[in-house]
């Protein structure tokens, strides 16, 4: 199995129908160990309970550097090291150049960057003392191509994905065991597509859902999570600092 024994921490994995939340599922399938990690709590708490009793499940929200620590510590009471980290946390709020408030833009880059970075920053602390490891960030097509209602967080992802690179070769250069790669997921059935696809084009993807996802190119969160358990894995231990793009080709046309 991919990710047999790995012990795998993964950030925003509370939604229901969240990549999360997939990736979980999938990495747990895959033999490893999850801790989700969750600005929710009791909705985490639930999801590991379901995936069965050696996963984990704690709140915190990734903007606060000193509850990450916390929580971290916590985690290293009941698992012996991380092998691989998931930064999936994240909002997207519906506003253009004009519409985005100031406390949108702060919240969005907040959750989006910091928590991108200080979960990088711990986990290759951690991962520097136990020999290695792998760690993936979820960026987004709008870190490629121009979306104009997704100001925020179009440049929230566009930071995560030049950070990757500068934490790939950092890691390089130190001679560390550690990968770091970021995944660009184009329109995906989940809460968060869902929700822009009723605001912006007013179509409930509930209703008839399959039909409309296929007619629209939507994918599914486990079309995701398979490329993150790939980046995780030793079957690409000599991929370092890429970028994979998930969309169906919609940044190519």
């Amino acid at each position: 199995m991919l990710l047999q024994d790995q012990i795998c921490l993964i950030t925003g994995a509370a939604s229901e129908r969240g990549i999360g939340r997939a990736c979980a599922h999938l990495f747990v399938e895959n033999g490893a160990t999850v801790v989700l990690l969750d600005v929710d709590g009791e909705a985490v708490a639930r999801t590991a309970q379901t995936l069965g009793p050696t996963h984990l499940g704690f709140e915190l929200d990734v903007r606060k550097q000193t509850a990450c620590r916390e929580v971290i510590a916590e985690v290293l009471t009941l698992v012996p090291r991380i092998d691989c980290l998931v930064n999936n946390a994240g909002i997207a709020p519906i506003a253009d150049i004009e519409t985005t408030t100031t406390d949108m833009w702060r919240k969005t880059l907040a959750i989006h960057l910091d928590g991108t970075y200080f979960g990088c920053q711990a986990a290759i602390k951690l991962m520097k003392e136990s020999g290695g490891g792998s760690i993936v960030n979820m960026s987004s097509t709008a870190a490629l191509v121009g979306i104009p209602d997704y100001l925020a967080y179009s440049a929230a992802k566009g930071g995560i994905r030049a950070m990757t690179k500068a934490i790939a070769v950092h890691c390089r250069r130190a001679k560390l065991r550690i990968r770091c790669n970021s995944v660009h997921p184009g329109s995906i059935n989940t809460p968060m597509v869902q929700n822009a696809v009723k605001q912006l084009m007013d179509i409930d993807l509930d209703d008839n859902a399959e039909k409309k996802r296929k007619a629209m190119g939507i994918g599914e969160p486990r079309d995701v999570a398979y490329m993150v358990a790939y980046l995780l894995s030793d079957e690409s231990k000599h991929v370092n600092g890429t970028e994979m793009v998930i969309d169906n080709a919609d940044t190519v046309v």
